[in-house]
Parts: structure tokens; C-alpha cells; sequence
């Protein structure tokens, strides 16, 4: 699996470059920014008959309505209207990656309305159960899209949501994402443990693959992972660290952990206690001030006072244990704010 993963990989890269030069050139902007978000169910309340979304309908046990759907989109762009609006950011991101979409439809849906970009998707159908998918999307006036694929999780029983890997250029520089949202702790941590293993090697291969091809590659891992920093998968397979000299050092070992030397709150909360799974790694490229970098303060777990509940000690869910609520999300957005060299 490993060879054909970077074979695949290595073709993947010389194509992506060579789209990446095509003509037609989005204006060059000084700073790319990226936005990882769970968004916590983002369904549209038709039944379909080929997933388990008899939950999310006006029948079902969450008794999900269209009206409930348009406050949560608004929501969902509310929140990225306050980021265009914020001082250190002034823009709508140019990657939008979200996790629990339902379907294209819907994800298309929820940013049409949004004034000033229009927004082009990358979405690719998952075998969850429940039929829920990362979605893609990103700015075409500031970003070239070059190849992406999907790959699925080797897993005993129940299949889980793909990894996304999607190329791009800002001006002249190229590099990638790598989309996860990995199996849940649901039961128990341990138990579920090896699952989320599994879908770190794959993400790992594809990892291996890019720095083959190119040890300096930028790369950005950015997703739900279910895991923390500390944990087996992120540390010993993804080979997270919050050491930057050590992923200089040793770029086709380590990634660099956003969530190091953070002083704010988490993405999550469980127990009223904030975690970090929500998460966005970077590869020895995007430390090295060429092409597409990151400085000081890149990172960001983004909230404002509404996206928190009453308590100040959680976000402001959609459901709560599977009461309806009518908030944003039970996770928080991710930024980063990456450099274009000139």
C-alpha cells in the first residue's frame, strides 16, 4: 500500500504543479487564510434512503426542519462574516474545510448567500453511515485548484469518512491540504483507540508520499481527528510535535502542532473541560519563510461571545444531548493565517 500510495502520490504532485501554471491567474494576495470547522451536523431534512438520516428529518428524533436548517446556516455564516470583519484577518477565508456535511447540496447552500466570493467546492461522498462528509471549498480569485482525492480508511465493520487531499496554488507557489475526521471515542477511548491508528497511516502514507516527492513541500493537516495532541496516533504516527526546530530538523518525521504554546481555550468541551482535537499541523515547508509560511500567532481557535453557551465554558451547540438547542456548533473553528512569499 505504501508503494502505490506514493507513486500515486508522485504523479498526483507533477500534475497538480503543472495545473497549477495554467493560465488565468487568481490576483495574488499577500497571506492565504484556512478555516477548519466541525460544524455539528449539517443535514438538509429530506430523508435519504441510502443513509442512516431518519434522526435529521421532520419525523425523526431531532425533528430537523428546514427552519431549523436556515438558522444554522446563517449561523454557520454569521461566524464567517465576523472573521471577515476582524482586524487580523479583514477577508473571508480562502479554504473553507468543514466537517459533518450531509451532502454537496447543502454545503453549496450554506455559502451561495455569502456577498463578495463565490465559492467553488470540492466534495467527494463518504461510506459513513450517517452519510456525513468533509466538505471543501475555496476562493477561485485568490486560489488555483490543482488535483484532489479521496481515500478511505481500511476499518473492520463500520466504514468512517475519507481523507481529503487537495492541491493548490497561490501565485506561483503550490501546496496541499489533508482533510481528516477520524472515528469517534463513542463507548471508550481505548477501545476506539486502533481505529483512529488506522486512519493515521493513511495520512500518514499520504504525508510520506508529498515529502518523497518533495521534502520541502507545505503542507497543512487540518481536522476532527478525536484525538489530542498527546495521543498515539497524533504523536507517535502523524509525528505531531510542538518542537519547530525539531520539525526543521527532521521534515519527513515531524509536523508541527498549531495547538503549541496556545494560551486560549479549546475547540471542544467535554466535562466542561476544553480539549483539543480539533487540530491543524504543518509540515517542515511551512516553517521554512519560502513559498507558503507561517510567523508568530498563525493560529487561532475562533470564537466570540455567542458562540459560547451561558457558562463560558462550552460552545454553543446545535443539540445537547439530543435536545435542540439552536446553536452554532459543539466545536469552534480553526484558523491559520499562512504567508505568500513574494
Amino acid at each position: 500500500m505504501r508503494r502505490l500510495l506514493f507513486y500515486a502520490f508522485l504523479f498526483f504532485s507533477i500534475a497538480c504543479c503543472i495545473s497549477c501554471t495554467a493560465t488565468g491567474k487568481p490576483r495574488l494576495e499577500k497571506n492565504v487564510l484556512l478555516l477548519w470547522w466541525n460544524v455539528e451536523n449539517l443535514f438538509d431534512p429530506a430523508n435519504d434512503p441510502t443513509t442512516d438520516d431518519d434522526d435529521f428529518t421532520p419525523e425523526g428524533s431531532m425533528q430537523w426542519t428546514e427552519k431549523k436548517l436556515l438558522l444554522k446556516q446563517m449561523r454557520i455564516r454569521h461566524t464567517l462574516s465576523v472573521i471577515e470583519a476582524h482586524p487580523d484577518y479583514k477577508k473571508y477565508p480562502d479554504i473553507l474545510a468543514f466537517a459533518e456535511v450531509e451532502n454537496e447540496r447543502v454545503f453549496k447552500g450554506t455559502l451561495s448567500p455569502i456577498k463578495g466570493v463565490s465559492y467553488k467546492t470540492i466534495y467527494y461522498e463518504s461510506s459513513d453511515p450517517r452519510g456525513i462528509d468533509v466538505a471543501l471549498a475555496f476562493n477561485p480569485q485568490t486560489l488555483r485548484a490543482g488535483l484532489s482525492k479521496a481515500y478511505s480508511v481500511p476499518l473492520e465493520g463500520k466504514a468512517t469518512r475519507k481523507i481529503i487531499v487537495a492541491g493548490f496554488s497561490a501565485g506561483r507557489h503550490p501546496f496541499h491540504v489533508i482533510l481528516n475526521h477520524w472515528p469517534s471515542r463513542s463507548f471508550d477511548t481505548q477501545w476506539t483507540e486502533r481505529k483512529r491508528v488506522s486512519a493515521a497511516m493513511v495520512t500518514r502514507h499520504i504525508l510520506d508520499s508529498l515529502r518523497i516527492a518533495n521534502p520541502a513541500a507545505d503542507i497543512v493537516v487540518m481536522g476532527d481527528f478525536n484525538d489530542e495532541p498527546e495521543n498515539r496516533s497524533i504523536k507517535e504516527v502523524l509525528g505531531s510535535t510542538d518542537d519547530a526546530a525539531r520539525v526543521k530538523a527532521n521534515g519527513r518525521e515531524f509536523l508541527y502542532n498549531c495547538w503549541s504554546g496556545y494560551q486560549g481555550i479549546g475547540s471542544f468541551s467535554f466535562h466542561n473541560k476544553w480539549q483539543h482535537i480539533d487540530q491543524i499541523l504543518l509540515s517542515s515547508g511551512m516553517l521554512d519563510k519560502k513559498g507558503l509560511y507561517v510567523q508568530n500567532n498563525a493560529f487561532r481557535c475562533f470564537s466570540f461571545s455567542k458562540m459560547l453557551d451561558f457558562s463560558g465554558n462550552k460552545p454553543y451547540s446545535t443539540y445537547e444531548r439530543r435536545r435542540y438547542k439552536g446553536g452554532y456548533s459543539d466545536h469552534l473553528p480553526l484558523l491559520l493565517k499562512a504567508h505568500v512569499a513574494e
